[in-house]
């Protein structure tokens, strides 16, 4: 079964729990016209590039995360963000590979060129359970698609790099430990591991070129958010590295993720620059 189907499901166990027990601040008609923006985009450009064979998982997806990330004291602003995070996906392509993850490109824009848009990590708070259901869910998630080693990789360097910073601050063990497990257990961390950076289509092809991106994203996150104290290190991270994909790619070529498996219909397609996903 396709991995973007468990990915849905859980996106939207994860929402109704959000919304339910931990106070989102985010209007159903919001989470709606982001689905609804998302999929009617889609389906434009399906037919702009006449794209057979493609689906609306994607675009589900993109509405879900749009959802669970960004929040806006408006109601217009979820529409347009889905509209542009999937029209970046056919139009920022790089040898018929989307280079950026619609979501996180979706939320860039909003934060640099929309009023009214914030992105709120504290939301998820850092109960242990929520924890727990996170790692759980979104690494079945990542294992069935087959990229789980960016997941746990990110989340080695960046909690390996917080630890060091502790220690070098010199906290006590016991402080250390409880200032640790708070990061550690941060569901906007645990999210962005297992839910954005383990895209397999916009990661690199090849594992060695795919464990080096993860590791350089991992690197800049953890400087951006704890040497420069600035906000949202993990999604800025991702989102300025992403063109560095292609070169990857180039270097170490390897063999393109395909959700469909149907490598008569991906050749067809690659052969016209327009790798659907």
């Amino acid at each position: 079964m396709d991995a973007r189907i468990f990915q849905i499901g859980f996106q939207a166990i994860l929402l109704a729990a959000g919304v339910l027990l931990r106070d989102f601040s985010l209007l159903p008609l919001q989470m709606g016209l982001a689905l609804a923006s998302a999929a009617a985009t889609q389906s434009f450009w399906l037919r702009v590039f006449r794209l057979r064979g493609v689906g609306y998982l994607s675009p589900l997806i993109t509405g879900f995360g749009l959802s669970l990330l960004l929040r806006a004291d408006s109601l217009w602003l979820h529409p347009l963000v889905a509209c542009l995070a999937i029209s970046g996906k056919f139009l920022l392509r790089v040898n018929g590979k989307h280079v950026f993850n619609p979501a996180n490109f979706g939320v860039g824009v909003a934060l640099l060129a929309l009023p009214g848009a914030w992105v709120s990590p504290g939301q998820w708070g850092n109960d242990l359970g929520i924890a727990v259901w996170l790692i759980g869910l979104g690494a079945l998630v990542a294992q069935r698609a087959r990229r789980n080693d960016a997941s746990w990789l990110f989340l080695a360097i960046f909690l390996g790099l917080f630890a060091a910073r502790l220690f070098q601050l010199s906290h006590s063990f016991e402080r250390a430990w409880e200032i640790f497990c708070h990061q550690a257990l941060n569901g906007a961390l645990l999210l962005f591991a297992f839910f954005m950076i383990s895209d397999p289509m916009t990661l690199p092809d090849r594992p060695v070129a795919r464990r080096l991106h993860v590791g350089l994203v991992a690197v800049a996150a953890f400087a951006w958010q704890f040497l420069f104290y600035r906000p949202n290190g993990a999604l800025w991270a991702l989102l300025c590295l992403a063109p560095l994909v292609p070169i990857w790619d180039s270097i170490w070529p390897g063999k393109r993720h395909n959700w469909h498996g149907n490598r008569s219909l991906q050749n067809n397609v690659a052969a016209q620059g327009k790798i659907p996903g």
